[in-house]
């Protein structure tokens, strides 16, 4: 179930978008004047149709994008004008969950979850693939976080598509971040399989205070599962409001 309610409410901002703004060289118009911030202990999930501005608004945060305007800040510290390293050592605060879980298919599941955390080293030894012994046994955690502790040594090509999206999730885990992004995690997912990646962006919210942003074209799975709901039409906000209050011919 949603956590809201006043322990959110109380909980400090760790995402915070303010008039977020994407002009392409073309005049084309992406976002305009965007805002939304998320809570640590929230899930907010941003519903809209193709072409209106999520996924852009994804990348805008995670500065794979550069906005035109505005500010992204992450736990305070604001992205937008940062570059190089600066840019590097803030994003290790922000993680990213995308539609495919982009997994080494030949090498074991629990190597790929350790995978996120190279942002925090550096050197010849992660340059050539080789993982710290450390970060090897807090992956071992993260995959039991996400309900594969058993399939640590398996091949990341014989996951099915809800485990490889759920390893991707453990791999973003141990990044440490404070904001979880998640770009429509359970498009190419059976039902099931997205109930259960929604179940774990819901747990990973409540019970690790983690700031989660994820943005969906399901709207059942959006009144389930979010604390509040981003309406995007055309880059701008149509609305930002609690999930209880949001009417479903609104988001439609």
């Amino acid at each position: 179930m949603p956590a809201g309610g006043a322990r959110v409410d109380r909980a400090p901002v760790m995402l915070q978008v303010s008039r977020l703004a994407l002009r392409y060289p073309n005049g084309k118009v992406a976002l305009a004047d965007f805002d939304v911030a998320v809570r640590a202990g929230e899930l907010v999930i941003v519903l809209g149709g193709n072409g209106s501005g999520k996924t852009t608004l994804l990348r805008c945060v995670a500065r794979t994008l550069r906005p035109s305007a505005g500010t992204v800040r992450v736990n305070g510290t604001d992205l937008t004008g940062l570059a190089g390293a600066k840019l590097r050592r803030a994003r290790l605060e922000l993680a990213m969950i995308s539609q495919q879980a982009a997994l080494v298919r030949r090498r074991s599941v629990l190597a790929n979850v350790a995978t996120g955390s190279l942002g925090r080293h550096g050197g010849l030894y992660t340059a050539l693939g080789r993982l710290p012994a450390d970060e090897l046994q807090a992956a071992a955690g993260y995959l039991e976080e996400v309900g594969l502790a058993d399939l640590g040594r398996q091949r990341a090509g014989t996951l099915s598509g809800g485990q490889a999206q759920r390893v991707a999730i453990a791999r973003a885990l141990a990044q440490r971040p404070r904001v979880l992004l998640a770009d429509e995690p359970v498009a190419s997912l059976d039902p099931e399989a997205a109930e259960e990646i929604m179940r774990l962006l819901r747990r990973l919210a409540a019970d690790d205070n983690l700031a989660v942003l994820c943005v969906l074209h399901q709207v059942e799975l959006a009144y389930k599962y979010a604390d509040r709901v981003v309406g995007i039409r055309d880059g701008r906000i149509a609305f930002d409001l609690p999930r209880a209050e949001v009417s479903r011919e609104a988001v439609r």
